[in-house]
């Protein structure tokens, strides 16, 4: 059967999805897809796979998707993060069985994507997404999409998606932030540059960002024209969205937690899922959020969900006729529904006094604040210092790397070729070079066996001379014997 392509793709095998599930790390596994797909989602990514890990690891590649197939999980794609072209075409060939196309991360705007080279930050190097996306086209037995961040310019972000879908692209998702926005500092996502996008290219386009609830993709597929919206932050925090529902949390929780009996997952995400749904009632309960942080097992989780919902009717039995939501929320606690990300001014202002007078300040801080205290200290951070007094944050007395000339990572700093150990070692091997400051000694390993399989010549031309020499005296006695027999 041939591959089908954009359109065609996206009716038949997609099943024509508007409501997309993102790829989330830790958080799109199996059995919140399955939670997602039972309240309206038509289509779900798996977490971002690393395809070098994905490649080399069978453990990984077992606990992240081999050991999840699952009948009720499709139609579904695989993403991946590479900056390999056959690295990331070998990983897809691994996967291409297991899911209805591969996707390539190139949207992920975290320090960590910077530090591997990966994600948003490959989105100025055409040249290597033109190899990746071609190779990927010509060798996979399902189609290749890609997720992408815009470029602050309009007309760059739709040359970029055009150049994308020449290469072989055949769906492209389009998060309408760049790769600044992120955290507190994430802001509105621009649909007049998915809109441009739509506009632009012959593909199915998917939209995402600034989804809370069901009439927000429907003003999203009005507005820009795409073929379906994508949620994130919205899904997680009230997964029945696609339905136009706002559940009672503990609904949505304790059907997760059954899921998770029949698809076990790391404890972790399960932990984080119920953090996110249950987020505006831990501000309440501030207890039970931190006997939630702590708690060790599954059943441990199930006991503490459960004294949340106890709270949470005990409360509604006292409440009284005409009482409305407190901080400012649209709903009560209890129900499923948004979280909007407090920018960096509301957050000084939330860690305001009580935060400068306990020396504390948010998780996710900004690094620079406005009046300059470098006192303040993330919990984080307090609790290294408990462990080390001495320790110093101060980024001034902080060590300066050099960086690797290839990846940007540390570099060694005996390495002959000014490169971090990863990247040595392919030049080293590529070369036959020898990187005495990593301990690479590819030269002189190659020469010691030059020089061994040429004394095991020269001891076998002995050999055979000697054994040469013994057949000569041996034919001659003979003869000698046969004479004198005569």
């Amino acid at each position: 059967m041939p591959k089908l392509r954009g359109e065609a793709f996206w009716r038949e095998t997609l099943r024509s999805a508007h409501y997309v599930v993102a790829p989330m790390v830790d958080q799109s596994e199996l059995a919140w897809r399955l939670l997602s797909r039972r309240h309206g989602a038509q289509l779900c990514y798996t977490p971002m796979l690393h395809a070098q890990v994905f490649l080399r690891d069978a453990n990984y590649r077992r606990e992240n998707l081999y050991g999840e197939a699952c009948p009720e999980d499709r139609p579904l794609i695989v993403q991946f993060c590479a900056n390999d072209p056959e690295v990331f075409v070998q990983a897809a060939l691994l996967a291409q069985d297991y899911c209805d196309a591969i996707d390539l991360n190139l949207g992920c705007p975290q320090m960590i994507a910077k530090r591997g080279h990966y994600g948003a930050f490959l989105q100025e190097e055409w040249d290597l997404l033109q190899r990746m996306i071609l190779l990927a086209n010509e060798k996979l037995s399902v189609p290749i999409t890609c997720k992408i961040r815009v470029f602050p310019e309009i007309d760059k972000t739709v040359k970029y998606a055009q150049m994308l879908e020449k290469a072989g692209c055949q769906l492209l998702t389009v998060h309408g932030r760049t790769k600044e926005q992120k955290g507190p500092l994430a802001g509105v996502a621009s649909w007049e540059h998915i809109q441009a996008v739509r506009k632009a290219v012959s593909i199915p386009v998917f939209a995402n960002g600034n989804i809370q609830c069901l009439s927000d993709v429907e003003e999203c597929i009005r507005k820009t024209g795409v073929h379906g919206v994508m949620s994130a932050e919205g899904n997680l925090h009230n997964p029945a969205l696609f339905e136009g529902r706002n559940p009672l949390v503990w609904e949505m929780a304790e059907e997760y937690l059954e899921i998770v009996q029949k698809y076990p997952c790391p404890l972790s995400y399960v932990r984080a899922h119920l953090f996110k749904l249950w987020h505006h009632t831990l501000q309440v309960y501030q207890q039970l959020r931190e006997e939630l942080a702590k708690v060790k097992t599954l059943e441990g989780i199930v006991d503490v969900n459960r004294e949340l919902k106890l709270r949470c009717q005990e409360e509604i039995a006292n409440q009284k006729e005409g009482e409305k939501p407190k901080e400012g929320l649209p709903f009560f606690h209890w129900i499923c529904q948004p979280y909007i990300r407090p920018g960096p001014k509301e957050r000084c202002k939330e860690n305001g006094a009580s935060g400068t007078e306990k020396g504390v300040r948010g998780k996710r801080a900004l690094e620079e604040e406005e009046d300059g205290n470098s006192e303040l200290l993330s919990k984080n951070k307090q609790k290294k210092k408990l462990r080390n007094p001495n320790k110093s944050f101060d980024p001034s007395l902080k060590p300066k790397y050099a960086k690797c000339d290839q990846c940007g990572n540390p570099k060694g700093n005996k390495c002959v070729f000014n490169m971090c150990r990863g990247c040595c070692k392919k030049r080293a091997f590529k070369e036959t070079a020898d990187c005495p400051g990593h301990g690479l000694l590819f030269k002189t390993k190659y020469e010691k066996s030059l020089s061994w399989q040429s004394s095991q010549t020269v001891s076998q031309k002995a050999e055979l001379s000697r054994r040469g020499a013994v057949a000569v005296g041996e034919a001659a006695a003979l003869k000698e014997a046969g004479d004198s027999a005569v």
